[in-house]
C-alpha cells in the first residue's frame, strides 16, 4: 500500500508513510481515513522520504478542493512532512500554497526534526488559554 495511516488518539496524533508512486485517488482515500477518525485536529507527520508523487497541478487543485469541504467545518492540526528530494519540497509548497487550512505546516530532512518542531507546536497549543480560561 503506497499510503499508510496509523491514528493515535490518545496522543491526537497522525503518522503518514508514504512508500512509492502515491497517486491522487491515494491521497484522497488517507484525507477520508483522517477525516472518518475525527481526527482532522490532530498534528500529522507525513514520512515521504520513500514516496513518490504520482500527480499534476490539478490532482493538487482535487485536493485542495477536498480539504476545504473538510476545514470548513473542522480544525486542521499541524502538518510536519518529511523529505529528501527536491521533488518532495516543491509538492509540499503547492499542496500548501492551495490548501484552504491557517494550520503550520512545516517541510523536514529528517523525522527527528519534523518530530521535535510538531512536540514544540503541541506545547504552544496547551499554552494557549481558551476562552473558557480567560478572564475579561
Amino acid at each position: 500500500m503506497p499510503l499508510r495511516v496509523e491514528i493515535l488518539h490518545p496522543q491526537k496524533f497522525v503518522h503518514i508513510v508514504a512508500e512509492g508512486p502515491v497517486t491522487l485517488k491515494e491521497m484522497e482515500d488517507h484525507f477520508d481515513t483522517i477525516f472518518l477518525a475525527n481526527a482532522m485536529s490532530y498534528a500529522k507527520l507525513f514520512d515521504a522520504t520513500r514516496g513518490q508523487p504520482v500527480y499534476d497541478d490539478n490532482d493538487v487543485m482535487t485536493m485542495g478542493a477536498r480539504l476545504s469541504a473538510y476545514t470548513a467545518t473542522l480544525g486542521s492540526g499541524p502538518l510536519a512532512v518529511v523529505g529528501k528530494d527536491d521533488t518532495i519540497r516543491a509538492t509540499f509548497k503547492r499542496f500548501v500554497n492551495i490548501s484552504p487550512s491557517t494550520r503550520p505546516a512545516a517541510f523536514f530532512r529528517t523525522e527527528a526534526r519534523a518530530r521535535a518542531w510538531l512536540a514544540e507546536k503541541a506545547n504552544e497549543a496547551k499554552a494557549k488559554p481558551t476562552t473558557a480560561d480567560s478572564t475579561t
